[in-house]
């Protein structure tokens, strides 16, 4: 068994493949404070509860978070004895990455682009809903040729209500109509509806760009929460893409 970590901003999420099947998966917090011995005997303790401890066998990290990436792969060592894989531009992958610095690009954007490739047609669009909204544009050719990053939804509420004394904190729903009757609502609907407006936009864009139509991909936690005001809508939501693509970039490269 493999168990995969993709390391974000925001949170850290884990899954364990049985060859290709996704059989268990949790999520928490990213925290830069935690130890790697905190790390490792959360690892070890979830592994133990659902009695596949001794059978994972190897792992692969995606990290944009430098502090925990090494840290994480230590842990791993220490507490189950696995050796791990860490994603970058320099492993094999099965897209050809095309950018102009390779080595820029973070490792969930190049798993986003393997699982797109393997799973669906190209060219094609990966729409990931983070910390930050990134498009991962992957040609007819397959080959990575880059992408967009805008600051995701939960930025924007963030910097709304801590840089506007009298708006308040707000979680991210769906808003009933675009006028919004209320700051709330009228916040909401600046959020989500701006967000969609503005997915719609930059997708008719990147198909001007690539010559054709595009397979429009959503992951993410906010995926669907916006899908419904789109006009283009995605042709598909996964909301395990990027763990996908990492027991994909395992198997190129062991």
């Amino acid at each position: 068994m493999l168990l995969a970590v993709d390391i974000g901003n925001t949170n850290i999420t884990l899954g364990v493949f049985n060859n290709d099947e996704l059989i268990y998966s949790w999520r928490l917090s990213t925290n830069i404070t935690r130890t790697e011995d905190e790390y490792g005997v959360f690892l070890k303790n979830i592994l133990r509860e659902n009695n596949i401890e001794t059978k994972i066998k190897s792992a692969i990290i995606s990290s944009v978070v430098v502090q925990l990436t090494e840290l994480f792969q230590n842990s791993m060592k220490k507490y189950i004895g696995i050796d791990s894989i860490i994603v970058s531009h320099k492993i094999k992958t099965n897209v050809l990455l095309k950018t102009d610095t390779p080595s820029q690009i973070g490792a969930d954007r190049i798993a986003n682009a393997c699982a797109a490739a393997q799973l669906y047609s190209t060219p094609a669009i990966v729409v990931d809903f983070g910390t930050a909204t990134s498009f991962d544009i992957v040609d007819k050719n397959n080959e990575f040729i880059g992408g967009i990053i805008t600051a995701g939804m939960k930025i924007q509420a963030e910097a709304l209500s801590s840089k506007t004394s009298k708006l308040p904190k707000l979680n991210i729903e769906a808003p009933e109509s675009v006028i919004g009757k209320n700051t709330i609502d009228a916040m909401l609907s600046g959020i989500v509806r701006g967000h969609a407006a503005m997915i719609d936009g930059l997708i008719s864009d990147c198909e001007s760009e690539l010559g054709s139509n595009a397979v429009i991909i959503a992951t993410g936690g906010y995926s669907s929460v916006i899908s419904r005001y789109l006009k283009r809508k995605f042709n598909y939501i996964n909301p395990d893409l990027t763990l996908i693509g990492l027991n994909i970039l395992h198997k190129l490269n062991s």
